[in-house]
């Protein structure tokens, strides 16, 4: 299995920033294109960023220029820098994994963290 965890949330002023991370562990045998998803109150779960494993990004129209996602694959680590962050950027940031393991190594598997909460103050 794979374990996805975030760390960096929290309540920021409208304008500021903040820098998610998501580490992974477990018995990773590969990481493949790795995400950021967030869900607002009463809404849908929805992309925000993605990086592939070789540095290929694709962003939601919401968030090009603001937000910038990298990843550090030696260190098995997404990342997730939010600047001029806005009250509509609150929501749950959830971590996504499409990762194989040692136990099963030619099925890809969808992982997901437990989500932390960003909220922005207007």
């Amino acid at each position: 299995q794979v374990q996805l965890v975030e760390s960096g949330g929290g309540l920021v002023q409208s304008g500021g920033s903040l820098r998610l991370s998501c580490a992974a562990s477990g018995s990773i045998f590969s990481i493949y294109t790795m995400a950021w998803y967030r869900q607002a109150p009463g809404k849908q779960r929805r992309l925000v960023a993605a990086i592939s494993s070789g540095g290929i990004t694709n962003y939601a129209d919401s968030v090009k220029g603001r937000f910038t996602i990298s990843r550090d694959n030696a260190k098995n680590t997404l990342y997730l820098q939010m600047n001029s962050l806005k009250p509509e950027d609150t929501a749950v940031y959830y971590c996504n994994a499409a990762a194989t393991t040692r136990q099963a190594m030619g099925v890809i598997g969808d992982y997901w963290g437990q989500g932390t909460q960003v909220t922005v103050s207007s």
